[in-house]
Parts: C-alpha cells; structure tokens; sequence
C-alpha cells in the first residue's frame, strides 16, 4: 500500500524525517512524536506520499520510508520456481529507512514468527542469506562480476545493499528456488526456453576434466554453492538420474602427497554419504567418483534441482539459527533440540540430526560448520535435507601442502547419547572398513582407515559390552 502529496508540506516532511529514523512505526507513535492526533495523520497519510510504506491490518498497521537502492526506488518481486519448472511470485521486497527491509512471507513455505508476520525485516529477509556468494565458486563469480557491478570483490565484504543489488542482476542459478528481481528471472527465463544441453555420458569424465582446467585457471562464473574444495557446476546425462544438475569436486592433477590425500578425501566422501543412507531417518546427496586426466572427480547430485528446470527451496542450519534460534553454537544436536523445542522440526528428524552429529564426529570429520546441514521449508515447518560434505577432513593436507599425521581420538557418548551414538558408531565402523579395502584409496590411507575401525570397535564394546564384536577385513 504506497501513499500522493499532502497539503501541508512541512508536516510532510517533518513526518519523512521522523521516518528516516526508524522503521515499522505505528500510527499512534507517528502522531504523538509529531504533536498531532491520530486522526489528523490518518488524513494527511490518506492523502498518499509516494516514499511512503504502510503494512499490516488494523492496529498492527505499521508505516516506514522507503529506501533508494543505487539511487532508486524499487519494489522487487521474488520469484520461486517449483518442482515442476513452473515460476511464480513469492513476494515483493522493499528496502526502507533506516536499514532493513520489508518482504511478507505469509501464506508461504517459509516460518514466520509473530515480530516479522508483517514483513518487516532488520536487514534481508531470511530466506535470501543463502544466496550470498561462498566458497571456491563463490569468490570466482564475485572476482568475475565485481567490477562490472561495483562491488567488492570478497563476496563477504558485501553489504546487504550490494548482495540484494547482485541478487537482482545475476542470481538466475543459486541455491535453492528463488530468484530476486526480473534482470536475473529474465537471465533464468533464457535459459529456460534456450537451455543447454547436458554432458553426454561418454564424454562426462573428459569434460570433466576441461572444466576443471577452467575452472582453476579462470574461476567460474555460475552457481554458488559453499565450500572451500575446488569445484563446478554442471549439466550431464545419467540414466535414472533425478537431475542432470551436479556439483563437481575435484583433486589436483600432479603426483604429489598433498594431491593423493585429496584424492583420497573424495572417494571418501562418497563412501561416507552412502552410510548415511543406512541411517535411520537419514538419506545423502546421490555420488559418484570419476578418474581422467590424473584427476579424480567426486560428481554430487542436486538435490535443490529436479529434472532439467525443477528447483526446491533450501535453507541453512547457519540462516536457520540466526534467523529463528540466535544460540551461540556450533553443536548441530543442541541446535536441533531448540528446532524440535520451538516446534520448527519433529522428534524424528531431531534424532536423525543427533546420529548425523554423531556420524561425522565418528568419520573425523572436523568441519561440521552450520552451513554443512540444510533444511527444506514445509509449510512453516522445517523437513532435513539430505546430508552432504560429509568425510574425515581431519586428514586434509595443510594450505602448504605437507600432510601431517594426525592421530584419530573417537568422542565418547554421555549416557544419555548412547543410543544416537551407538547407531551411529556401526555406520563409522562400516565406513572406515569400506575405505581401508576401496582399490581408488591409497595404502597410507588404507591403514589410517584401518586402524580408525579398530579404534572404534574397542570404544563400542567398551561402552556397550554386549554387543557382539566384528573383525575388520
């Protein structure tokens, strides 16, 4: 609802200044800071000032001033693009004055609580933070769009002004299923009706290979997923395949131990995300490893992506808890117990995500940031997406390419973690003797996996002596 100009111009501005200064005033408030009555500012507001933004019903009506985004007023439609390929409108976002901005979600997939039901945001609305450029893929775009669009090229040195501003120039191909502002849905519109054609099976593991020289050579300019392993997007042909859209990781080229142990780290990666598949309420992004070139390729499916244009919308544990939590924790299982407290996920995806916990702890994996679990929305609710990023990088060479021994110590459960831990646990077991025998692993890393299952094996029947033991191949 925008508002024509009124008739006394310096209760105009007067009213513009006050609305400078913050955001989301009620018309109570408006009057008693300008000395009029209530009825006297609903008239003069009826009279429509342009900059000016009312939103919510009744007593909750709130007003603000909208705010230029490189010297012009915008209203930004938000677009969602469903499983089908099919786009339709979200929502419409506008900045405002001071900071912050204003974008509804009601009646959306995505939770909103009782302070933002009215779409008044502090800075972007939620869902548009896992957009922001990260990782390999993300600086390459950002070096290569940085100067063309004015703004820095570390893509976390950007303001919200300037991620909204790229957002809405080249965010046709991001995470998840939004697309903000019509530059980049007429970017996605082109390639919908032009589209390129996938990587022909036989030729999957060679072009591989071409785009991995591009992309070490010249970054590229697409998708950007996070993460800090070299990688690319791409489109290839696979039989029974959910999407042709996949990520790429891949190793160095050169025979060196640094190279080896990446090498080693993708094939298990794979290994690792096919055990979360034997997880009780668990399932892993679709993998498979390739060789060409002396490299070794670990291909990840979407899971954002359907078909050739189909996308579902994808949310960060990182975002969920800024946005919904604000707890001071890196630990996903005390996350999912404020999640499953707040009633934003059930008490089965809260176990899922504690065995999950527990898994990568027992797989040594030493990155388990918030950004390494996702969420798909649900009617306000909060459905786990399916596991990804998941291997022992407690092994991964150091920046400078030397690759130190580490020595492996497996948590040991409180009693009350026992049971997560101890599914858990025969999920590690089997990953760690799958790894020690892969004929794509070295035998340096053969033996770490090999002495890793043992390890584990003892702790097990030291903490749960009934259990039967197994003999590690």
């Amino acid at each position: 609802m925008l508002i024509m100009p009124i008739k006394n111009p310096h209760l105009k501005e007067q009213l513009v200044q006050l609305l400078a200064r913050q955001a989301g005033v009620k018309a109570p408030d408006l009057a008693k800071q300008l000395g009029i009555s209530p009825a006297t500012l609903h008239r003069h507001l009826q009279a429509n000032i342009s900059s000016i933004l009312a939103s919510g019903k009744a007593r909750r009506t709130r007003y603000a001033l909208r705010r230029p985004l490189r010297g012009s007023l915008v209203e930004v439609p938000v677009y969602q693009i469903d499983q089908q390929g099919h786009a339709s409108i979200l929502s419409s976002l506008i900045p405002i004055y001071p900071t912050g901005s204003w974008m509804p979600l009601e009646n959306t997939d995505w939770h909103i609580d009782a302070e933002h039901q009215d779409g008044w945001w502090d800075g972007l609305p939620y869902p548009l933070y896992d957009l922001q450029p990260q990782g390999f893929m993300g600086r390459h775009f950002a070096r290569a769009i940085h100067h063309i669009l004015d703004v820095p090229e570390n893509p976390q040195l950007w303001n919200d002004d300037q991620l909204l501003y790229v957002l809405i120039q080249r965010g046709s191909d991001l995470s998840g299923n939004l697309i903000v502002g019509d530059p980049a849905f007429e970017i996605w519109q082109q390639e919908r009706f032009k589209p390129a054609s996938p990587i022909p099976a036989v030729e999957t593991a060679s072009q591989y290979a071409q785009l991995a020289e591009q992309a070490i050579q010249h970054g590229t300019a697409g998708s950007s997923a996070a993460g800090e392993f070299p990688k690319f997007t791409a489109m290839r042909e696979l039989a029974e395949s959910i999407t042709p859209h996949v990520i790429v990781k891949f190793s160095g080229a050169e025979d060196s131990k640094a190279v080896t142990r990446w090498a080693d780290l993708l094939v298990c990666e794979h290994l690792a995300l096919e055990q979360i598949n034997t997880l009780p309420g668990l399932y892993a992004s679709k993998s498979r490893v390739l060789r060409h070139s002396n490299r070794t390729f670990l291909e990840l499916e979407r899971f954002d992506r359907h078909g050739q244009f189909g996308r579902s919308a994808l949310l960060s544990m990182e975002t969920v808890n800024a946005a919904l939590l604000g707890k001071d924790s890196g630990d996903w299982s005390l996350l999912a117990n404020a999640l499953a407290h707040a009633r934003l996920i059930d008490a089965q995806t809260q176990e899922a995500i504690h065995i999950l916990w527990w898994y990568g702890k027992l797989i040594a994996n030493t990155d388990m940031h918030l950004g390494n679990l996702s969420f798909q929305p649900k009617q306000g609710k909060l459905q786990l997406a399916p596991g990804y990023d998941m291997l022992p990088m407690l092994y991964a060479p150091l920046a400078g390419g030397e690759v130190p021994v580490r020595n492996f110590e497996p948590p040991h459960p409180l009693p009350r973690q026992q049971s997560p831990w101890l599914i858990a646990c025969e999920a590690a077991i089997k990953f760690w003797n799958t790894a020690a025998s892969d004929p794509r692993i070295g035998n340096d890393f053969h033996q770490i996996a090999s002495e890793n299952a043992r390890k584990l094996l003892n702790l097990r029947d030291i903490i749960m002596p009934s259990k039967q033991p197994t003999t590690p191949p």
